[in-house]
């Protein structure tokens, strides 16, 4: 896995061997939704929150082109142990790493965010609940967009802040924005 562009571009994060409920987003996919941020939203000073961190390599990224304040939420201790450790090596001294089921993180938190991205495993149940609790709990500031990552059985046309969806073979983005 590695870090596509900005200040930490090139480099390359090894995650654990072992990661039962990590799909991390392929650098293929990665590149093409970054491409669309720097073309639609400023990422330098963003505030950010990345639920269902994984290997934390979209706040990485987000971190090497500028973003000031990212939260990560992963459940999974060694995989929240993981992001801590690749943010302290990268010295990303402003990476808050939450160890919490996202959904109640989700219900219990009172900040808004520029940008929310949300790479949840594929099989979840409950993934097309996301962009409804981000909407009615606030989570996204004004002009704040929300990146959902999903497969093509999954739909979000009609739901709340919907603008469209971006495909990268089988990895689709979901867009919604607080306009």
């Amino acid at each position: 896995m590695r870090i596509i562009g900005g200040e930490y571009g090139g480099r390359r994060v090894n995650p654990p061997s072992k990661m039962p409920y990590t799909r991390p987003t392929t650098d293929i996919a990665k590149e093409g939704l970054f491409n669309i941020l720097q073309n639609n939203i400023e990422l330098e000073n963003l505030k950010t929150l990345d639920l269902f961190g994984g290997t934390g390599s979209i706040s990485y990224e987000l971190a090497s082109r500028g973003a000031t304040h990212l939260t990560v939420v992963e459940k999974d201790p060694n995989m929240a142990e993981f992001i801590k450790k690749t943010g302290l090596d990268l010295k990303i001294g402003n990476l808050k790493v939450v160890k919490m089921d996202a959904f109640r993180f989700m219900e219990q938190c009172t900040d808004t965010f520029g940008f929310i991205f949300a790479g949840p495993p594929y099989a979840l149940e409950a993934i097309n609940d996301i962009p409804i609790i981000i909407s009615e709990k606030n989570l996204l500031k004004q002009s704040g967009w929300f990146v959902l990552e999903h497969t093509p059985r999954n739909h979000y046309e009609g739901y709340p802040l919907f603008v469209t969806t971006r495909a990268y073979g089988t990895t689709l983005f979901s867009i919604f924005v607080n306009k």
